[in-house]
This record gives structure tokens, C-alpha cells and sequence, in this order.
């Protein structure tokens, strides 16, 4: 080793030891008589005092700047009464310098390392591993090994196997865009890079391994956005033979709450998660996946408004519709921007717009209340439990979207009054999802989910119910506002699968050439089984109250899906292309 020791392990008890360092210059301060150098490695920092007795050593002192890669040899005494530094682990000691070599010398970095400044992303992401010094990433690359360190020592506690799947395989509908890779040796043919290891995890249950893990990385397509990384992401897959939904709630919910009380500053809420239907919570909260570290929750005012006076109300009630409202205490002191600005997060989900009604003075006012009478508009606001200074806030539409545009506005009210508390997790189920939806763009029934789910009762409620009604075993598993995780129990037999895939438009050809290993697989003996995948990035960013998912990366793409560190995506050469079969035809 070229070191003795790290630059974050001295301490008074090292006093008057020879000892050898290397590491970075992080500051470099020349008080006259002595020059100081904080040396600086991923263990912590160590100030290096040259003395100009020591001429050959000081004068190469004098030339150091920021960055340079230093060997140093000396003698390692404690700081004088006073000028310790407490905050800093090796701050009672400093080390004399007798040797000192350049191992490198470093260009003016294009932004200061030694200080958590601000600094434009584009140009951290450019010089990467430069940014990857500063100690705020430092200090989160270790959370993130201890974090996925405590993941696997967990799994294997539960008797679960770890198990690498294929990273080059087939295209299969996992609900984004895949990443196609070429392949030289069948021409016009394609790899997909997995959108997750879904097949190959269930294929490990009919080969009997029970307890299936991985850290696995998966890769889509995606347009990205604040909790989502563009290209690749990880999450722990994992799947289990012979269970129900309650058995994958009993696996993970322990783990999450482990991982949330040891890896952040966050108080669980609930000891055991909730469980709530999709229907239920979209009923009361708007959303699938809702912060539920506050109330606001949403009340049905549809029996009420059928018939009614107000004809927005009214038509979308005779349509099969729904009336849902807000209550907001001491909500009718907002102004008339932020209405308008709630109005704008409702209409981001659907909704043609945003009524509302308030109670000041004793009198009822706002579009409803006058459109409704007072007799009407009255028994609504008894219902919503309206109180002087309090505002209630209305969207009349299909049940879905008046449900997901008031959604969207409680979130945004949340956020606005700071109605959640940091220091919370409100880790919640969410489960009873439709298998179906209808894609209106298409005008055809898709999946709604993950197409490898079971249907609740199974084939016959395929045959025999609206498609649109059937539900299916899956589930999601939601914290602050986010969707951390989804699973299923898995359709493990072959008639169910040709019948839940030709619903949803797929021919028995289409199946057995896109899923044919599966297919073939579970004609000889394929036990039931059910996982989940929580996403590892995308839980660590709401732990630790990261802005951005791109801060939880080592190497991350910025937000058009570039990485401008090493130029990807870039042009390739001809003879590459070549040799591929492919040609780039110009976009018109």
C-alpha cells in the first residue's frame, strides 16, 4: 500500500507516529510562515501542516493547488489547545509533512469541489467524476451500498436466492417503450434490453428455486421526469411460490419499514401498512398513490346533484358520472390566482374545470351555491361539514377523471398550506386493481396493468364477465405521494393466459411468439406464485427527500435522456451499421 493509514482515521491516540497519506488537496491555505493542506480522501480529511525549515518539502508546497493527488510522510502531533475542530473527526490532530511526492497534478476544476455551492447541473453531470468528489455525494454513494447491503442481507435472511437474469432478451409489454439492441449474427433480428426480468423471474418458479431476488436493472424507454431516470433504473425483483398477496404484504412491509428507520430520519406512521382498493382510494383520495401523511380527503356529493339546477353537475350525473368534492378548512382565504392555479392541476387530469363554493359571513358563495339554490347548496355543504372561513372545491366527470382532477388539486393544496410532515412515511396498499381498462386512443381493451396478473375468479369470471369489471390480484405498495412498488399474483396457466391476452387483442400466435418460453414452460407443472418489485432509486429519493432522481446515480442522464459525460447517445460508424444490416435514413 502506498498509505499507512486514511485520511479520516488519525486521532490523538496516533500522536507522535510516522505515518503515510494519500489523497486530494481540498484547501490549501498559506499563512505565512506555514503553508496548511486539508488531504483529502473518501474517509474524511486530515490537515497537513509544511514547515519552511524543511526547504526541498515547503518549496513544492508552495507550487500544490486544489485537486493535486499527494503522498505525504510525517509526523503526526496534537493541535494546540484551541485550535481543535470538533465537527471534524481527525480535527485533534494534524500531521507534520517531511515527504511529500505529486502523484498527479490537476487542472482548475470549472467549479469548487471544497464547497456545496450551487452549481448548474449540466456542467456537474459534464465533469461527473469530478462532482462525485464533493462530499454530499461521497457521503451518498455509501448510504446507497449500506442501503442495498441491508436489502440483500434481509432477502437471504428469508431464504430467498439471489439470481442473475439475462440483460439481452426479448420484447415483451411491460408498458413503455423498449430499448432494441441488433444482433450481427441474425440479421434483422433484435434483442430488447428488460424492461424488468418478469418472465425469467416466473420461469425460476416453475423451476422450483421457491424464493427468487435480485438487484436487478431494468431498462425503458421513458420520457423522463422528477422521479423518474431516463434508460436504466434498479429495483428489487423478487418472486415466491405457493402464495397470496398476503404473503408478499408480510415479506416486504417489514423490510420497508426496516429500510425507512434505519436509512433515513423518517418516522413510520403505521406499524402494520394499510390496505386500501383501488377504488377506495381513488374515492377518498383522488389518487392511487396519494400522500397520506395528511387528510383532505374527497366526498361523493353524486346523489345530491342528480337532477340538480347547475347543469354541469347535473349532465355528468345523467351520463354515469360523478359529482366529488374538496373540503378545505379556512380555505376561503385563498385568492383568486391560486383558485386559478388549482383550476390548472385539475384540468392536467382531465377535467373541463374547477368549481367551488365558500361560507363567509354565514352566506354561501360561488357559481354552485347560486346555480344550485339554497336549499340544495345547503345540504351540500352539511354534507362536507362546511364551516365559516372554510371553501369546498367540486369536479363533475366520468368517475375516474373528476376523481383524479380533485386528486391532483388536494396535492397541490398539500404541498401549498405544508400539510405533510417531512419527518413522516406513510406507507400504505394499495390493491384490487382492474385487469382492464379501455384505451380510448385505440378504441380497444388494454391491460391496465401487468398483463401476466390473475384474474380474480380466475377463468370464469374471463368468460362470463364485462371485461371492464374484472379485477385482478395486484397491487402496489405507495409512500409520501409516490408509488415505491407494484406486484401480482401471477397467471401460471396457459388457458387463462391465451384467454386474458385474446381479450386484450392478442391472437393465440401472438402469444405463443412473444411469451413461448413461458407458455411451454407452464404445460409442465408451474406452481402458483406472486412477487413484487419495489424500485430502489426511486425509494431512496423519497427517504432522503432528494429533489431529483438523478441524485441518487453515480453516472446519471440528465433530463433529455443524455449522458454528457461520455457523449450517449452518439452517431456510430458505417462499417458498425454495416455490419449490423442497418441504415439510418434521414428524418424528413
Amino acid at each position: 500500500m502506498l498509505r499507512t493509514h486514511t485520511c479520516g482515521e488519525l486521532t490523538a491516540k496516533n500522536a507522535t507516529k510516522e505515518v503515510t497519506l494519500c489523497g486530494w488537496v481540498h484547501r490549501r491555505r498559506d499563512h505565512g510562515g506555514l503553508i496548511f493542506v486539508d488531504l483529502r480522501d473518501r474517509y474524511g480529511f486530515t490537515q497537513i501542516v509544511f514547515d519552511p525549515d524543511n526547504k526541498p518539502v515547503f518549496a513544492t508546497a508552495e507550487k500544490i493547488r486544489p485537486e493535486w493527488v499527494l503522498k505525504i510522510t510525517g509526523t503526526v502531533r496534537k493541535r494546540v489547545e484551541g485550535a481543535e475542530r470538533k465537527e471534524n473527526p481527525t480535527g485533534e490532530i494534524e500531521v507534520i509533512a517531511e515527504e511529500l511526492a505529486v502523484l498527479s497534478e490537476a487542472k482548475t476544476p470549472p467549479f469548487e469541489i471544497d464547497q456545496e455551492k450551487e452549481v448548474n447541473e449540466e456542467l456537474r453531470l459534464q465533469y461527473r467524476f469530478l462532482d462525485l468528489r464533493r462530499p454530499t455525494l461521497q457521503k451518498m454513494m455509501q448510504r446507497r451500498d449500506a442501503f442495498i447491503g441491508y436489502i440483500r442481507t434481509y432477502m437471504h435472511s428469508k431464504n430467498f436466492t439471489e439470481v442473475q437474469t439475462p440483460i439481452l432478451s426479448n420484447s415483451s409489454p411491460e408498458g413503455a417503450r423498449d430499448y432494441l439492441v441488433p444482433s450481427r449474427l441474425h440479421r434483422g433480428m433484435f434483442y430488447a434490453l428488460p424492461q424488468a426480468p418478469q418472465q425469467f423471474k416466473q420461469l425460476l418458479m416453475v423451476a422450483g428455486l421457491d424464493r427468487y431476488f435480485q438487484i436487478a436493472p431494468c431498462f425503458r424507454d421513458e420520457d423522463p421526469r422528477a422521479d423518474r431516470h431516463p434508460g436504466e433504473f434498479y429495483q428489487l425483483d423478487l418472486e415466491m411460490s405457493f402464495v397470496t398477496q398476503e404473503d408478499v404484504f408480510e415479506v416486504v412491509g417489514p423490510l420497508m419499514m426496516e429500510l425507512t428507520e434505519r436509512f433515513s430520519d423518517k418516522k413510520v406512521l403505521q406499524e402494520t401498512f394499510p390496505q386500501f382498493t383501488w377504488k377506495e382510494i381513488f374515492d377518498r383520495y383522488g389518487s392511487d398513490k396519494p400522500d397520506l401523511r395528511f387528510g383532505l380527503e374527497l366526498a361523493d356529493v353524486t346523489p345530491l346533484c342528480r337532477g340538480c339546477g347547475f347543469s354541469v353537475f347535473a349532465d355528468a350525473v345523467a351520463q354515469g358520472g360523478a359529482v366529488k368534492a374538496l373540503r378545505v378548512a379556512g380555505g376561503a382565504k385563498f385568492s383568486r390566482k391560486e383558485i386559478d392555479d388549482f383550476t390548472e392541476a385539475a384540468r392536467t387530469f382531465g377535467a373541463k374545470g374547477l368549481a367551488w363554493m365558500k361560507l363567509t359571513k354565514g352566506k354561501l358563495e360561488g357559481v354552485p351555491a347560486a346555480k344550485l339554490g339554497p336549499d340544495l347548496a345547503g345540504k351540500i355543504s352539511e354534507q362536507l361539514k362546511l364551516e365559516e372561513g372554510d371553501i369546498a372545491f367540486f369536479t363533475a366527470d366520468k368517475w375516474l377523471t373528476a376523481c383524479r382532477s380533485i386528486g391532483q388539486v388536494r396535492a397541490e393544496i398539500g404541498k401549498k398550506l405544508k400539510l405533510a410532515d417531512p419527518k413522516a412515511a406513510a406507507w400504505a396498499w394499495v390493491k384490487d386493481y382492474p385487469m382492464y381498462e379501455w384505451n380510448e386512443q385505440d378504441k380497444k381493451i388494454d391491460f391496465s396493468h401487468n398483463p401476466f396478473s390473475m384474474p380474480q375468479g380466475g377463468m370464469e369470471a374471463l368468460e362470463a364477465k364485462d371485461p371492464l369489471s374484472i379485477l385482478a390480484f395486484q397491487y402496489d405498495l405507495i409512500c409520501n405521494g409516490f408509488e415505491i412498488s407494484s406486484g401480482a399474483i401471477r397467471n401460471h396457466r396457459p388457458d387463462i393466459m391465451y384467454k386474458a391476452f385474446g381479450i386484450a387483442g392478442y391472437t393465440k400466435e401472438d402469444v405463443d411468439r412473444k411469451f413461448g418460453g413461458m407458455i411451454r414452460a407452464f404445460q409442465y407443472g408451474a406452481p402458483p406464485h406472486g412477487g413484487i418489485a419495489p424500485g430502489i432509486d426511486r425509494l431512496m429519493m423519497v427517504l432522503w427527500e432528494c429533489p431529483s432522481i438523478r441524485d441518487i446515480y453515480a453516472f446519471p442522464k440528465n433530463g433529455k435522456a443524455q449522458d454528457v459525460m461520455m457523449g450517449a447517445p452518439s452517431v456510430v460508424s458505417d462499417a458498425q451499421l454495416n455490419e449490423l444490416n442497418i441504415r439510418v435514413v434521414e428524418e424528413k
